[in-house]
């Protein structure tokens, strides 16, 4: 409940969390004041000419990051490094996770609904909207990335037009998209089905086999728990995919090739 009630918060723009701990680092700013003014007096080399109070770092782990993210993103960077395909399309993956960590050793290709307007070494924009019927990129590659994004698809939230069947309809331009023997890299949340709108959609793991099961073969399933702990490569078991592998919200990662 404590953790509802911080994301509704949040949603409009008040970090409880952040709040709480701004407060706590009062104290400890104004006692690293006075002791780094006293030190400064014997030396020269600096002087303090401005504040810039940091005041809630020091309560939050090394590189405060999203671990689903984090996860997925340097896992399959790995799997298209040694794969090393001959085109690689990312659709609506972060560009500061598995898109940078791509273009640190090749070139991407990036396809989403908003704008990018900042030039990145080895990295190409097309600015697309993957719920369209007349999307003719058709055999355009041999290797495709959606990592946390196809959950969004038609819900409103990074101005897309509201459409209760978008995520069928970017799985299908997906498709239509990698050539015949192509990988998918493809991954969502994972949990009893449902919308939360208007963030995003979490899928059951036995809607996503059926989803793909005509039209690619499953290679691999990883999960990210509602722990955040990694399970690479895990098998597909009846009790397991029933219980989506006891997430509520976790992260599923399919590997998939195209048939």
């Amino acid at each position: 409940m404590v953790s509802r009630i911080h994301t509704y918060l949040k949603s409009f723009g008040i970090n409880f969390k952040l709040l709480l701990n701004s407060f706590r680092g009062i104290p400890v700013f104004l006692k690293n004041y006075v002791a780094i003014k006293k030190q400064i007096k014997k030396s020269t080399d600096f002087k303090i000419r401005g504040i810039y109070p940091c005041l809630t770092d020091r309560f939050e782990t090394a590189g405060e990051i999203s671990l689903q993210y984090a996860y997925q993103d340097l896992f399959i960077a790995g799997k298209i490094f040694h794969r090393n395909p001959r085109n690689h399309v990312d659709i609506g993956s972060r560009i500061d996770g598995l898109v940078t960590h791509v273009a640190a050793f090749r070139e991407i290709e990036v396809f989403d609904i908003r704008r990018f307007a900042v030039p990145m070494h080895n990295i190409k924009f097309k600015q697309a909207d993957l719920m369209n019927q007349n999307f003719n990129f058709v055999n355009y590659c041999d290797s495709v990335s959606s990592l946390h994004a196809i959950e969004h698809f038609g819900l409103g939230r990074y101005g897309d037009k509201i459409d209760a069947d978008g995520h069928i309809k970017g799985i299908n331009n997906i498709t239509k998209m990698l050539e015949p023997k192509g990988k998918f890299y493809f991954s969502v949340p994972i949990g009893p089905q449902r919308i939360e709108f208007d963030a995003h959609r979490v899928f059951s793991v036995r809607y996503l086999i059926n989803l793909f099961n005509k039209t690619f073969k499953i290679d691999s399933f990883s999960i990210i728990n509602d722990d955040n702990i990694f399970y690479p490569e895990v098998m597909l078991e009846e009790d397991k995919i029933e219980s989506n592998f006891n997430c509520n919200y976790g992260c599923g990662i399919f590997e998939l090739t195209k048939l």
